[in-house]
Order: structure tokens, then sequence, then C-alpha cells
């Protein structure tokens, strides 16, 4: 047994330690009127039966009882009753390489990324989600799971020294994203890249069309703004006074290629979103998945108490009732 509303049982015990008070304090009196005269107690004898009196009393006493435990919402026994949740399978590709610290979005790309991300997640329904990093070469993070807690940790954890190999693979990504997926379903299948779009292998949109194909939406998620920004190179201490340069000592400005996401949204029958510092575009990502069609991932029984409070009100009503109504005239003789 269990209580919704607990606190509310504070007012059962107030009325328990009146009831006493009030039961030791009606046994020193003899009579209902204890300081009338004689008239006055012959006159009440005769009109009022004080142990009618008394059960009344304690009948309306034993309904606001019932009336307080009714209010604190008591819970008893197992419901059992099936659940259906339903979602889509959604693999997030996260872009972990050094152009992820431009600081053309604040705080920075890979820090708008992960916070809209963690917005996103929060959003989810019944959604499975797994996580993917990539730079030079991708690698499945988070397997699919309903523990939107534990991916959220495993977001906050994630920057850009995860990889040692540097470049953007979409590909590879692309490639670990299908491999992610346990079942072979046509539909309900969708991945969210999100990154600067610096494609360092070229062969992107060949496989976002193959990737559609056998079932799988692309939605490309650009990071970055147009005008672009300088590359900060962060050691140990976090100076960011340095900048990345290339072979030539030249300072390297990287601009987020919102063609080619755009591509491959088109080619993997996606759509393509933007995370900058002027646009909230997780709740037009939610919004995508919310109106998506959506399998059963998992049928279970559920297990919860069942409220029982209607019994005890309607007991509260009835000696409420009783009591109000309950004759304090004694009965006459024939």
């Amino acid at each position: 047994m269990s209580f919704r509303f607990s606190w509310v049982l504070a007012f059962l015990v107030i009325q328990v330690f009146f009831w006493i008070i009030w039961q030791l304090k009606d046994r020193r009196r003899d009579s209902i009127f204890p300081n009338a005269s004689e008239k006055v107690r012959t006159i009440s004898r005769l009109n009022l039966d004080k142990g009618r009196i008394q059960w009344r009393n304690r009948l309306i006493l034993i309904g606001l009882a019932l009336l307080a435990l009714a209010a604190s919402g008591p819970q008893i026994g197992m419901r059992v009753r099936p659940i259906e949740r339903k979602g889509v399978d959604l693999v997030i590709a996260l872009d972990t390489s050094t152009s992820m610290d431009a600081e053309d979005v604040t705080p920075s790309r890979l820090a708008k990324a992960k916070f809209e991300l963690g917005r996103l997640i929060r959003k989810l329904k019944g959604d499975r989600v797994a996580i993917i990093v990539f730079a030079g070469s991708s690698h499945l993070y988070l397997p699919l799971t309903t523990d939107y807690e534990a991916a959220l940790l495993f977001l906050n954890e994630i920057d850009t020294d995860m990889i040692p190999t540097q470049g953007t693979a979409l590909s590879s990504a692309m490639n670990t994203a299908m491999n992610a997926f346990t079942e072979e379903t046509d539909k309900f299948k969708v991945m969210l890249m999100v990154t600067d779009g610096e494609d360092h292998e070229g062969q992107a949109v060949e496989l976002a069309t193959q990737a559609a194909k056998s079932g799988l939406m692309i939605n490309t998620v650009g990071v970055g703004s147009e005008m672009g920004s300088l590359i900060p190179l962060k050691g140990k201490e976090r100076n960011t006074n340095e900048y990345k340069r290339d072979r030539d000592g030249k300072l390297i400005t990287s601009t987020l290629n919102e063609r080619i996401l755009i591509d491959i949204a088109s080619a993997g029958n996606g759509s393509f979103f933007w995370f900058d510092n002027n646009r909230d575009t997780h709740e037009d990502i939610a919004l995508a998945i919310e109106n998506m069609e959506k399998k059963t991932i998992s049928t279970h029984e559920f297990s919860e108490y069942e409220d029982r409070y209607q019994s005890f009100a309607l007991l509260a009503f009835g000696f409420l009732v009783w009591g109000f109504v309950m004759p304090t005239r004694p009965r006459r003789k024939s």
C-alpha cells in the first residue's frame, strides 16, 4: 500500500490527537450541560440522549478521518497493463575534427552542437538513439539505447581530442551508421550527421544515395557561419592565441560547406538543418522526427499501484451523512 500525497496523513494524525483529548475530557463530565441547574438537566435528559450524541460525534469524526485518508491518495494492489513503445532508430554522427573548435559559433562549433543535440535528446519520446564520433575515422561511441540520461552523459564527454586521426570522413561515418542498426528494416532508420561539411574523401553523396536505397534516411546539420573562422590550437594550457596554419604558414579559415551537406541530405531523402547563433534548430529536428512513421520498439507489461481513493471517499460520505441525520432524542417507551 502506498499514498500519492502522504503529507495529507498529517491531518489524520491531528484528528486522532484531538479525539483522544476530547474523549478524556468528556469522561469527566456527568451530563451534557455539567454547570446547568437541576431543572435544565431534567429537561435535557428527557429530550437528549447522551449516548446517541456521542455516537453521532464518533460517526462524524470517522467520516472526517476517512475523508483525509481519501485525500491522501491511497494506492492498493497492483495493476498490470501492456505498454507499447513506438519510435524510430536515430543515429547521431558528430564531427570531432579540429575544425569543430572554430569559434564563429559561440562558444565553439562543437559546444554549440552538443548543446543543441542535448536539447534534442531530451525531447525524444520512445525513440532509440546512438552516437557516432568521426574525424579522419569513425567509431560507434554509444550503441542504440532508450536510456536518454546515459546518452546525455556520453554526449557531454565528447571533444576534439577523441580521435587522433584528423580529417572529416563523412563516408566512413555513414558506413558506421549503417552497421549500427541491428535490424534490417526498410523504415524507421534515421541518421543525423552534424558537421561543418569539410569532406576530405569526396564520396559522401554517392554513399548517401546507396544508404537511402537500403532504407536509411540521412539528415545533415551544418555547424558554423558563412563567414567562417580561424581554428584555434588548444594545448594543455588552453591558450587560444595560436591558430592552425597550412604548410606554407598561412592561417587556415574554416567555413561551413553548406552545398555538400544539402546534396547529401537530398541524396539521402532527408533534410538540411543549421546550428548557429540565431537558430534553435533542434526544435525543427524534433518535430521532423515526431511526424515520422514509427515502429513498435518494445512491448512489455508495466505494473503500478492502483488508486483506491474512491472507496474511502464513498465511506467518508456515508459516515458524514449518517452522523448529521442521526437523531439525538431518546426513544419513547410505549
